[in-house]
Order: structure tokens, then C-alpha cells, then sequence
């Protein structure tokens, strides 16, 4: 994935009224090209196996089908788009479940336009984007299961801090890899790392927990 604007954008929702309202708003950023819009999970699949779009914008409750299991099919594709689940659910399982799913933003339909539209495009330059009032939500699913308390007990090596740090900054593998100079090949390696170290499965739990247990 490259840190370029995305250009086609596909809307997987059964709901009309917001669907319609998301093409609205999508149209009007001149970054965003809307190629389709699906009225379910099932169709979504099929229309993005013959579209590929750049960015998927999924529901994550759907008649037909659970959003994460369109997730996990979308996961399975070349070239894989970016996914981000939009929602009206705050819960902590669902946004964890989502995350650990691979999504590359997480958010909440009730959002303001314009902090939709800003959130897409942090999407669109390579961040992973959950809103911040659902941090606390998270921090505390984390909080539930057994992992290390401070940087020193999960014995992270200088330059996997380095690259938490960066990881809890919003920074994507790429970004990262220019910042230290490094491949983004090697990036993805310590990011591996750094998320077993940590029994973690997403970065977006990995930033959380580093800004719950500051360096220092």
C-alpha cells in the first residue's frame, strides 16, 4: 500500500438513507472516486473482486452478512484494499474484533461530516484511524487480558521502541521507514515482533497500549 491518495472508493451498507448520504459526502472531496455501492455484504464482496477499489467503507451490521466476515474475505484479495468499518456500534468487543480483523479505521456513523471526511483522508495518507473517544474503549478490553506492564518487562529491543513510538504516532510501515532509514520489509518484521512481545494482534492495540505505558 502507498501513501498516495486513494482514488475509488467502494460503499458496502444495507442501510439507503446512509448510504446515499456517504456517496454525498464523497463526492464532494475531490480525492475520492466513488466506483459503487452495495446493498449488502454479499454484493459487496462480488463488487469489489470486480472493481477493486482503492478503499472500501463497510458496515459492520448487515442483513446478509457480519461485516467482519466480509472483512476477512477482503483481507484474502490482491491487490487488498484498505477497509474501514463504519458503525453505529461503540462497543469494545466489536471495535477490537474489527482491529484484530485487520481494518485500517474504525468509525461512528453519528460522526460530523467534516470529521469524516478528515478521518478518510488520515486513511488516505496511510494512518489507521479509530476515533479518540473510543480509545478508552479499547484501552480497557486490553486492560482485561494478560500482557506485559511496562516497555522493560516486554523486552523490546531500541529500535522496536523506536518503531512503537512511531506506530502509536499514526504512522504507517512506509512512514516509518523513511523516518529511521530502514526498509518497510524490516518495518513489517519488528512490527511482528513487537506485537508478540506485547501478545497483541493489531498496531492499533499496540498504540494504545503504548501511550498506557509511556517510556520513561
Amino acid at each position: 500500500m502507498n501513501d498516495t491518495p486513494l482514488e475509488s472508493v467502494l460503499i458496502v451498507d444495507d442501510h439507503p438513507l446512509f448510504r446515499k448520504g456517504l456517496a454525498q459526502l464523497l463526492q464532494t472531496v475531490p480525492a475520492f472516486r466513488l466506483v459503487g455501492e452495495a446493498t449488502g455484504g454479499v454484493e459487496g464482496i462480488e463488487m469489489a473482486r470486480s472493481l477493486q477499489p482503492d478503499l472500501v467503507l463497510l458496515d459492520l451490521n448487515m442483513r446478509d452478512m457480519s461485516g467482519l466476515e466480509v472483512l476477512r474475505q477482503l483481507r484474502q484479495m490482491r491487490p487488498e484494499p484498505r477497509v474501514v468499518m463504519i458503525t453505529v456500534s461503540d462497543q469494545g468487543e466489536d471495535v477490537v474484533a474489527a482491529l484484530r480483523g485487520g481494518v485500517d479505521g474504525y468509525l461512528l456513523k453519528d460522526m460530523e461530516p467534516e470529521a469524516m471526511v478528515a478521518a478518510l483522508a488520515d486513511v488516505a495518507a496511510g494512518r489507521v484511524v479509530i476515533p479518540p473517544e473510543l480509545n478508552l474503549l479499547l484501552a480497557a478490553a486490553l486492560r482485561s487480558e494478560a500482557r506485559p506492564q511496562s516497555v522493560d518487562a516486554a523486552g523490546l529491543t531500541e529500535q522496536e521502541q523506536r518503531i512503537l513510538d512511531r506506530i502509536a504516532a499514526g504512522l504507517s510501515n512506509k512512514m516509518i521507514g523513511r523516518e529511521l532509514d530502514i526498509a518497510e520489509g524490516t518495518v513489517k518484521v519488528h512490527v511482528k515482533h513487537i506485537l508478540r512481545k506485547l501478545n497483541l494482534r493489531s498496531r492499533v492495540e499496540a498504540a494504545v497500549w503504548a501511550v498506557e505505558h509511556p517510556r520513561g
